[in-house]
């Protein structure tokens, strides 16, 4: 990019935000590829005609909304724009919500509210391999009883294929951002073999009931599942 683009930046944006709108350009025409670094820093100071300061800054809000990927020691990665980078966008945002009076609750609400919807589309239109899907995600989940660690990664695991039966990326995407965002809860929750065995029990009669094409007992065991759960996180920090 000429050094001349500086010339062309309107008179009086920000700096950092002309860089951020001419970045995102580039990566949503193709000229900065998914997975490539970003330029050198020096080379931005250059093509934009801006500080040091002002490109890092630009950098860091690129990473807030999901379009580049920052790690210490390395150059930014680009990240084309997608629905995982919409929900890694919004995590700022979602964190300082978190934190206030009954926002856990509120987001888990909202999960509940969206798995009750996607159990009844499940037993109303899952696939064969929907099923068959569910079904290898649930025995994943029973042989893992006896560990906790990996009876948390299997239950992730379990609600996840809900998420994939509509096939719409927008829910997978979602899934992973629910996941992120309540782990810190979640992963303080006291477990043992006990308490693995009765989540399992509720998650094969979310399975039963999809198998057996009942939309209404999918939709009673999904909601019973995650009310349970929520009485049993609930007291591992200060949520109303």
């Amino acid at each position: 990019m000429s050094t001349q683009t500086s010339n062309l930046r309107p008179s009086g944006h920000r700096a950092a935000d002309f860089v951020v709108t001419a970045i995102e350009g580039r990566i949503a025409a193709g000229e900065l590829a998914d997975g490539a670094p970003l330029p050198p820093e020096r080379d931005l100071i250059e093509s934009y005609g801006v500080s040091r300061t002002v490109v890092r800054e630009a950098v860091a809000t690129l990473a807030s909304r999901g379009l580049v990927e920052t790690r210490p020691r390395f150059r930014p990665v680009v990240r084309r724009p997608g629905f995982d980078a919409a929900m890694a966008a919004a995590s700022g945002v979602v964190g300082h919500l978190l934190m206030q009076s009954g926002g856990v609750k509120n987001l888990y609400d909202t999960r509940i509210f969206l798995e009750a919807a996607l159990v009844r589309q499940a037993a109303l239109q899952a696939r064969k391999d929907d099923i068959e899907a569910l079904r290898r995600a649930l025995e994943a989940n029973g042989e893992a009883i006896p560990d906790s660690d990996a009876f948390y990664r299997t239950d992730v695991a379990f609600h996840a294929v809900l998420y994939e039966i509509p096939r719409n990326p927008v829910f997978p995407a979602i899934h992973r951002a629910f996941t992120g965002w309540l782990a810190p809860q979640w992963t303080r929750m006291p477990r043992s073999p006990e308490r693995n065995r009765m989540n399992f029990q509720r998650h094969s009669d979310i399975y039963n009931a999809i198998r057996d094409r009942d939309p209404d007992a999918a939709s009673d065991a999904l909601t019973a599942h995650l009310n349970a759960a929520w009485e049993y996180v609930r007291g591992t920090f200060d949520e109303a």
